[in-house]
């Protein structure tokens, strides 16, 4: 066989096998994304569910968010004294899958429990920053914003 053939030979079997990666990549869809928000400051609260908010909008929802809350910020989401549109933000995220986390040791701190929260939270026993390194350890991006 003569070096051209060979070569289109071979140029051929990658053009197959870069079709069939290419194939393969639309047929399983785009990746599932993987998102830990950090909120620990009371005067981002609004803001940070405005910024999941948009996550989902701008994923289409294909993303997991995790909300993990500790210090002044856990304040904001006390079920007593909340606003009307803190609470209605909070109630559509948590019901497009936001998975939120109340640090333990926050609450305990601030004599607050779970049943004094808005609905839908998670306590993280081991603490709020135990929890963001978990959530990275299975792969979550960490943001705060």
């Amino acid at each position: 066989m003569r070096r051209r053939d060979m070569f289109r030979a071979i140029l051929a079997g990658a053009g197959t096998l870069i079709g069939l990666r290419t194939a393969q990549a639309a047929t399983t869809g785009p990746t599932r994304l993987k998102v830990a928000y950090h909120l620990s400051d009371l005067d981002k609260v609004n803001f940070v569910l405005g910024n999941i908010k948009n996550h989902y909008e701008g994923t289409g929802g294909n993303v997991d968010i995790a909300l993990v809350v500790h210090g002044p910020a856990l304040a904001g989401f006390k079920s007593t004294g909340v606003s009307a549109a803190i609470s209605g933000r909070f109630t559509g995220l948590v019901q497009q899958g936001l998975d939120p986390h109340a640090c333990a040791n926050t609450m305990q701190g601030m004599d607050i429990s779970l049943a004094d929260l808005l609905d839908g939270f998670h306590a993280a026993d081991s603490g709020g920053v135990v929890k963001l390194a978990e959530l990275q350890s299975r792969g979550y991006a960490y943001l705060r914003p």
